[in-house]
């Protein structure tokens, strides 16, 4: 299976075509292998920030992560039994919100994107933010994220979280005239994604996205 990760700047641009999903630069074989890519790292103690107004349950770790209502994130899939797997799984969802809680801001800088984050998470996010912010759109319509699975390193402080994403139900909208661009529904709109989660060690149950790699045109998640 291919994998693709953003180790360019064409691939960055590339990304901004496919709603938000990442296009890469060349295939990294640790994703296919048994032992998780970025294992073994460790992370730095991210800052928080709350906004006001916001319910705790947009703001997990004092953090907020709302979102307008008409972009919908759906996150259709069940916890694991392991108590570390489904807290990175939680923080795996809540680094997506971060990723489109900076575009509906339009901010690269948004706190929670530098809360669930770091390294090429980090700056995958804050790429998959700028393209919007340069191409004057924003996102509405419904992204459906499910077929979950996680595996952890032994030590149990890595964790890979993998899904699907479905976003034939979520358009493009221009920001200035909110003209919304929907799109024939196709293969295109079907990623698999593998972020690897790590535990900050600094912080009681935050993890962060520390890599992201992403299959596009998966024909698996149909």
């Amino acid at each position: 299976m291919k994998r693709r990760t953003l180790s360019t700047a064409a691939a960055f641009a590339a990304a901004a075509a496919l709603l938000l999903t990442a296009c890469g630069g060349g295939n990294d074989g640790s994703a296919d292998s048994d032992e998780i890519a970025g294992a073994g790292r460790q992370s730095e103690q991210p800052s928080k920030s709350a906004e006001p107004g916001t319910s705790q349950e947009d703001r997990p770790d004092g953090v907020d992560v709302s979102l307008p209502v008409d972009m919908q994130l759906v996150f259709d899939w069940d916890k694991p039994e392991d108590k570390n797997e489904a807290a990175a799984m939680d923080d795996a969802a809540n680094y997506v919100r971060a990723i489109y809680h900076g575009i509906d801001k339009r901010t690269t800088d948004d706190a929670a994107l530098v809360a669930y984050s770091k390294g090429q998470g980090l700056k995958y996010g804050q790429t998959q933010i700028n393209a919007r912010l340069e191409g004057g759109w924003t996102a509405t319509g419904t992204r459906r994220h499910y077929q979950a699975t996680t595996r952890s390193t032994p030590a149990g402080n890595t964790v890979e979280v993998a899904f699907c994403v479905d976003s034939t139900k979520f358009y493009s909208k221009e920001v200035k005239t909110g003209k919304v661009h929907k799109g024939t529904p196709s293969l295109t709109d079907f990623d698999y994604f593998k972020i690897i989660m790590v535990k900050v060690p600094t912080s009681n149950g935050l993890w962060q996205a520390s890599e992201v790699y992403v299959e596009g045109k998966a024909t698996k998640c149909q």
